[in-house]
């Protein structure tokens, strides 16, 4: 049984380098819970061409009817969550002044009150962990931890976000990681 680390939730993780190829190729991962049980995340840097008007045919605000929904991981795509800073709601906390939301209804609803300038992000699909699973694969330095902010989790460009956050890393070989070109081979 591997070696149980600290709670990572409210963490971002980072692909070290190594999961080229896979899903998590160049993906910033926000740990939204952490324990004994496994561990759950979401996808922060996957954009899609799907905007929630285009997939819910209910009577959206038109705050959300815009709203790009972001490939959030592999695990469930079909399911709805999203993150928002907004305060004083019933939804679980990530970070200060972040939360995490799983129902339409509640979203529709809030929304209606909002405004362009209240940060929110919508996935469908979610990253998941099973018990130990997360540990394992930190002791193996698969992922680079990086403290979340509502900034990065919010970055305007999440095509970016990846190397963006490696650069604002103190350690050289995360700069140099940021400048690799995609696929080494074609250096």
């Amino acid at each position: 049984m591997p070696h149980r680390t600290h709670s990572l939730k409210g963490q971002l993780l980072l692909d070290g380098g190594g999961l080229g190829g896979s899903f998590f190729h160049q993906s910033v991962v926000l740990v939204c819970e952490h324990n004994a049980e496994g561990a759950f995340g979401i996808v922060l840097n996957r954009p899609t061409e799907s905007r929630m008007d285009s997939i819910f045919q209910q009577d959206l605000p038109t705050r959300l009817a815009n709203e790009c929904i972001y490939g959030g991981g592999p695990v469930a795509p079909q399911s709805l969550c999203y993150l928002f800073a907004h305060s004083g709601t019933k939804s679980a906390g990530v970070l200060e002044n972040l939360s995490l939301g799983h129902d339409l209804d509640e979203l529709i609803e809030m929304a209606r009150g909002w405004s362009a300038v209240h940060p929110l992000r919508i996935f469908r699909g979610y990253a998941g962990w099973a018990p130990g699973q997360l540990d394992d694969e930190m002791t193996r330095d698969a992922w680079i931890t990086h403290p979340a902010t509502p900034d990065l989790v919010f970055f305007a460009t999440p095509d970016q976000l990846w190397r963006h956050i490696l650069q604002l890393r103190p350690e050289w070989k995360y700069r140099l990681l940021a400048e690799c070109p995609d696929d080494i081979s074609r250096n």
